[in-house]
């Protein structure tokens, strides 16, 4: 598996591109027809879940998977949701239950509740921390529920989709109230090395956002470029290796439809010397009419951060020593400093983990092993009839 270095633990980057890999032949030309196939392998592999926010991503995901699963005589995909107390700006159950309806699959969906269950430092979070320890993203945590309901059967996810398919480059702003919000937006968050990565020495800070903003402008403007490119991200690589050892552990085969190569392929030979093309307009001709509606309506993206920094890490912070971290890199006291107030910059979530993790190592092997299904005492489910 791969793992994130102290480096980006300590910065709260993941950072770099491997080197461009040889073209894969296009199994077929057109997007949907190659998405539809990159589901089949879990669907043949029940029972096959998908990790389903309601999102754009994910409700893609689902409705090619449930489109090919009928076609094919095989079983439903099986929805599964997360729903999370008190964090309103990540609530999305409006599309979520347009979507499941459109799609006609209410009746397996499955639908998990969390209050402090997915902190950082929460329960989820540290059976994961004490079987695999600082793994990328953050907040992969999330999937281990799923991964140990999808035992012996497959997961799939939108993983990929903000990369592939938004990627960082905006489209131009159609208005001249649209043009007025990107600058004020690009004004206020706007911010030097010491500001954004306050925690950080001043030097490594500096570098830090130098080498993040050179990341960012190496982005490629073609279409089919900006695929490639964004396909051998570190980011997206140490994702997937995780993904895939932690539904491995559990006998179930991680699957992320969006990143795969036949699928990367045909998106980039449908139109891939375009530049300034937008998620929205992208989906809409992957899909044209043959999925509901739904499934690709613009939404609002939904924010996770309160899901995710709650009462567990508020108590760690508070009581953090200042000792464990990367002093080559971080400051002990201006980090404690900016863990003094609420919420905590997002950038050193990966440091909570860290530093939990040292505090609190597991006390035996054997009491770290792959778990068996989620139980009261980390989640509530409650399946949809």
């Amino acid at each position: 598996m791969l793992r994130p270095t102290s480096f980006d633990i300590s910065t709260g980057t993941v950072l770099g591109v491997a080197p461009p890999r040889r073209p894969t032949p296009t199994g077929s030309p057109d997007p949907l027809d190659a998405l539809d196939a990159a589901v089949l392998p879990g669907l043949t592999r029940p029972p096959c879940l998908v990790s389903f926010s309601g999102g754009l991503d994910s409700s893609l995901v689902l409705a090619v998977a449930v489109r090919a699963a009928r076609r094919e005589g095989l079983p439903d995909p099986v929805p599964v949701t997360w729903r999370f107390a008190g964090a309103p700006r990540a609530d999305e159950s409006d599309w979520q239950e347009r979507v499941i309806r459109a799609l006609g699959v209410d009746g397996s969906w499955q639908i998990l509740r969390a209050d402090d269950e997915l902190d950082l430092v929460g329960p989820v979070a540290r059976r994961l921390l004490h079987r695999y320890g600082v793994v990328h993203p953050v907040n992969l945590h999330l999937h281990l529920p799923l991964a140990e309901l999808a035992g012996g059967g497959s997961l799939l996810t939108g993983g990929g989709g903000d990369q592939i398919l938004a990627g960082w480059r905006r489209p131009p702003a159609t208005s001249l109230r649209a043009r007025l919000w990107w600058l004020r937006h690009d004004l206020r968050t706007r911010r030097g090395p010491v500001e954004q990565f306050g925690w950080l020495r001043p030097a490594v800070a500096r570098d830090v956002q130098r080498a993040h903003r050179a990341e960012e402008r190496a982005e490629p403007r073609l279409l089919r470029h900006r695929i490639a490119w964004h396909a051998r991200r570190r980011d997206l690589l140490l994702t997937c290796s995780a993904l895939s050892r932690m539904a491995g552990d559990h006998q179930a085969a991680a699957i992320q439809p969006l990143l795969d190569e036949g699928f990367l392929a045909a998106l980039a030979h449908c139109g891939g010397d375009r530049r300034a093309v937008g998620r929205d307009a992208l989906l809409a001709e992957i899909v044209g009419d043959a999925l509901p509606a739904e499934v690709i309506a613009p939404r609002r993206k939904a924010r996770f951060r309160e899901v995710f920094l709650r009462e567990p890490t508020r108590e760690f912070v508070r009581s953090w020593d200042g000792t464990g971290a990367d002093t080559d890199l971080v400051d002990p006291e201006r980090l404690r400093d900016l863990w003094s107030r609420w919420p905590i910059p997002g950038g050193t979530a990966s440091l909570v983990q860290q530093l939990w993790l040292a505090a609190y190592p597991a006390e035996r092997a054997g009491e770290v092993g792959p778990a068996g299904p989620p139980t009261g005492s980390d989640t509530g489910v409650e399946v949809r009839h």
